[in-house]
């Protein structure tokens, strides 16, 4: 079984730059998306053989995510935990009948870390969230995560140390994740690879001089790292100032 993570920063441009033409090379059996921006009724995709599932934030041109699944799940639910994480669109759960899939879009720290707070409570609710699944049945967390965990997840450690998404607190609060019962997918496969990156600025050639972040994620609980099979970053692929993420595991996971 095939899962592609990818967030389009927008999908009606990202549907101009190829999209439906990555949908048929890749063909995943799910595709998670982030940053749609997105609004009910805004758009409709012909997607044969596929099950959508949409979050839209209240704010308009503004987060949002999908789901789009081959198998229909158990059961689906959008957001999670108090009313302040339930207004941007930002998370949609999938049940299936031996996992849980959480599609996810991470909020930013934003410049000079003026979100910090509130990322705060989001990493403390979130990770509550997620070991309550893991109690019933593993999880499988995919998406733009905004945090690149170690000094190998980004081109230039040192100048962005403090800065959003290299900060200290929120790399702490991804190390609080996995310490929870949870394996960094492509960590457990490359766990010294440097260069693999899955952001870059659209400034200065970022993406021509590979001057990236990785801060897209499969994180998984531990109890499916036996059922892994391979775990990549598709940066051949335009479309987004993002690439895709893929996860690849048994169609027969050991619970």
């Amino acid at each position: 079984m095939k899962i592609i993570s990818w967030n389009v920063n927008g999908l009606r441009a990202c549907l101009k730059k190829g999209f439906y033409e990555f949908l048929e090379i890749s063909d995943a059996d799910i595709y998670c998306l982030q940053e749609t921006k997105l609004q009910a009724g805004q758009l409709e995709l012909e997607l044969g053989g596929y099950h959508q599932f949409w979050n839209y934030a209240d704010k308009k041109g503004y987060s949002g995510t999908a789901i789009f699944s081959r198998t229909e799940p158990v059961s689906i639910s959008y957001d999670f935990g108090d009313d302040i994480h339930r207004h941007e669109g930002r998370v949609i759960t999938a049940e299936y009948d031996r996992f849980f899939l959480v599609c996810c879009y991470t909020p930013n720290a934003q410049e000079g870390l003026k979100r910090i707070d509130y990322r705060m409570t989001w990493e403390d609710d979130l990770r509550e969230y997620l070991c309550r699944l893991n109690e019933k049945k593993p999880v499988i967390l995919c998406g733009d995560l905004n945090v690149a965990h170690r000094e190998i997840d980004l081109k230039n450690p040192a100048s962005n140390r403090g800065n959003a998404g290299f900060s200290d607190q929120e790399r702490g609060k991804m190390t609080e994740l996995l310490d929870s019962g949870f394996t960094d997918s492509f960590r457990h496969f490359y766990p010294d690879a440097t260069g693999a990156y899955s952001w870059w600025s659209y400034r200065f050639n970022a993406r021509k001089n590979n001057a990236g972040w990785r801060i897209d994620y499969f994180i998984v609980s531990n109890s499916l790292v036996g059922s892994l099979e391979g775990a990549g970053i598709l940066s051949d692929v335009y479309g987004s100032d993002h690439c895709p993420v893929e996860l690849t595991i048994s169609d027969t996971i050991n619970d």
